[in-house]
């Protein structure tokens, strides 16, 4: 928060995404005076372009355009040869050219009219879809127009490069945000009401998306490396991660298909899974619309911390210089502050999903142990809610740390991926990293949820919940694993589902607004928004399924189905669970134990 309270003070995402004249006004707004400049703190809320004075010869100091510039409410579409034609263009459209304190009336009788107005002949000009500067259109003129911004932009740092690309790109990236929004909810609907048809028809989906992404991402990349036209360092560098998304892409496909063709016998018994966890979610009111909660949730945070990145890269202090002009200066250490944001995003998203997780948890922890099947408990999923915020927020916090820990060098390394990928052992080791990332981040993703689960039975802390699920899943894992496994992996195919046809629309949508923008990073952050999405609306079904198999491996450790100590489990998930452990047809009495006994385990009392 901190963090955040200062970039919006010491920044103005405005003055990135409108641009700025020579004397400190940002276009397109009203400003406030900087004391030594008499023409700042003016209203330029109809003044929406940056006209520069000299287009046709610019001055760059320092990485900035030293020029005399403008904020004009519309560009010269026709060349202007004399002040005469500016002074007409002015009366004509409402848009001054020179000076703001030149009277349009003086543009021919003033003797300085040479500082204080374009230098002419004014060409032609067109607003550019970037940060809204008038580009001349005579070839001369753009050609070293353009030169200028290429060298500029080129010497700007990745951080500066980024934002760019991202405020450039925003409306897209809002869009295809919804478009993720869209999917997810779709595939809630498919997998409450799931039947064996909608799982081959997701499987085809899935298999089509992963082989058209990849084939997109290797046309894109064919393409940008052929192209002449490719100066900027940010198309550069758009050609090096569309071959890292090529490769990984391609890497993922060929994964993910051999699965499916391992998994494909089990389908029916996916629909049977899902079957009872739909029954498990119907019981439980609301449920379903928690990740609804949570998603907006989610866009209120991820609205402040786009809004406080930006501010963090205009953070600078406002200073006049000789002549009354303005210049902004940037603050030291902006980059290292990015950088703490930037695992700020990573860990907040990372709990506010913990959250959701702990209270579908605890709303099924507290209906499985329900003697009477017939008559729920009233309000389970205000009671976790509840039980949430009052005692348990600390076990999110840890539990959504340590995803964080090993989240980010999973990032770092694809953020590094262009640096390495031309030599080849130095590639090879960056795939073995991370695969083991991820693998770990997987794993490690399991285990703090049945840890979740464990502290909604026994209302003990992260560590102790820990200590004790492990424990349970280490007698119980291999039938466990059985269970689930396909159940977790669909859901998996139904994120990557999400996933594709975002980032479809994603390289579609970029690929047509290639000029200054470093497009790659807008895409991942589609990629990793979506994925939260989907992650966030499906994980009911995930977290329901691994709740209630952990519930049912507690009440086969802590109960013997005696008259004493009955079991708390239905008769239909008993049914289902022995039948895909394959059990013996003499263990069909309720009183059979599929799992091992243990009776020196831990004594796990369950929540009533």
């Amino acid at each position: 928060m901190f963090i955040g309270g200062y970039a919006v003070v010491a920044g103005s995402a405005e003055r990135l995404v409108l641009g700025y004249d020579s004397f400190g006004n940002i276009c397109g707004r009203k400003n406030t005076p900087v004391e030594g400049a008499n023409l700042s703190g003016l209203d330029m809320t109809n003044k929406k372009y940056v006209f520069f004075l000299n287009s046709c010869s610019l001055e760059i100091q320092s990485l900035k355009i030293s020029s005399l510039s403008l904020c004009v409410s519309s560009c010269p579409q026709e060349q202007l040869n004399s002040l005469e034609d500016l002074q007409s263009f002015a009366r004509n459209n409402g848009s001054f050219l020179c000076v703001y304190n030149l009277n349009v009336s003086s543009y021919t009788l003033n003797p300085k009219e040479a500082q204080l107005c374009p230098t002419l002949p004014v060409p032609p000009s067109k607003s550019f879809p970037l940060f809204n500067r008038c580009v001349p259109q005579h070839p001369e003129c753009y050609s070293k127009y353009a030169s200028f911004l290429i060298s500029m932009v080129n010497e700007m740092d990745v951080f500066h490069r980024i934002l760019s690309g991202i405020l450039a790109g925003r409306d897209t990236v809002i869009a295809l945000s919804i478009l993720a929004l869209a999917f997810s909810l779709i595939l809630v609907l498919t997998f409450r009401f799931i039947q064996t048809l909608l799982v081959h028809i997701l499987i085809a989906l899935v298999v089509f998306g992963l082989l058209f992404v990849s084939g997109v991402l290797w046309w894109l990349y064919y393409d940008y490396r052929n192209d002449p036209s490719t100066e900027l360092e940010t198309e550069k560098e758009n050609v090096k991660f569309l071959l890292g998304y090529a490769i990984f892409s391609t890497i993922v496909t060929v994964v993910l298909l051999f699965l499916i063709f391992v998994l494909r016998k089990r389908l029916q018994f996916a629909v049977q899974l899902f079957q009872i966890v739909g029954k498990i979610i119907g019981r439980i009111p609301f449920l379903l619309f928690q990740p609804l909660w949570t998603f907006l949730i989610l866009i209120v945070f991820w609205i402040f911390w786009v809004a406080v990145l930006l501010s963090l890269g205009t953070a600078g202090t406002a200073q006049s210089t000789s002549g009354g002009q303005v210049e902004y200066r940037a603050l030291s250490g902006i980059c290292y502050m990015a950088w703490y944001h930037f695992v700020g995003l990573i860990w907040t998203s990372e709990f506010i999903l913990a959250c959701q997780q702990m209270v579908i948890a605890g709303a099924v922890v507290t209906c499985y142990f329900n003697r009477n099947k017939n008559s729920p408990p009233p309000h389970p999923v205000l009671s976790s809610i509840s039980v949430l915020f009052c005692y348990h927020l600390g076990t999110a916090v840890k539990g959504s740390f340590l995803i964080t820990i090993l989240r980010i060098p999973r990032i770092v390394l694809l953020g590094l991926y262009n640096v390495l990928y031309q030599k080849k052992n130095a590639k090879c080791l960056f795939n073995c990293c991370f695969w083991c990332v991820c693998c770990q981040e997987s794993c490690l993703r399991c285990f703090n949820q049945h840890a979740y689960t464990t502290t909604a039975v026994n209302g003990t802390n992260f560590c102790t919940s820990a200590k004790d699920a492990v424990s349970i899943l280490a007698k119980n894992s291999a039938k466990l694993t059985s269970i689930s496994c396909f159940g977790d992996f669909l859901l998996f195919l139904g994120k990557v589902f999400v996933v594709c046809f975002t980032v479809f629309g994603g390289l579609m949508a970029f690929n047509y607004h290639r000029e200054l923008q470093a497009w790659v990073v807008p895409l991942l952050l589609v990629g990793f928004f979506a994925y939260l999405m989907s992650h966030s609306f499906l994980s009911v079904f995930e977290v329901t399924a691994d709740a209630m198999f952990l519930c049912f491996a507690i009440d086969m450790e802590t109960n013997d189905g005696s008259a004493e100590k009955p079991y708390f489990v239905d008769q239909e998930l008993l049914t289902f669970v022995s039948q895909s452990n394959q059990l013996t047809e003499g263990q069909k009495h309720r009183s059979t134990r599929p799992f091992q006994d243990n009776e020196d385990g831990i004594e796990l009392q369950p929540m009533v």
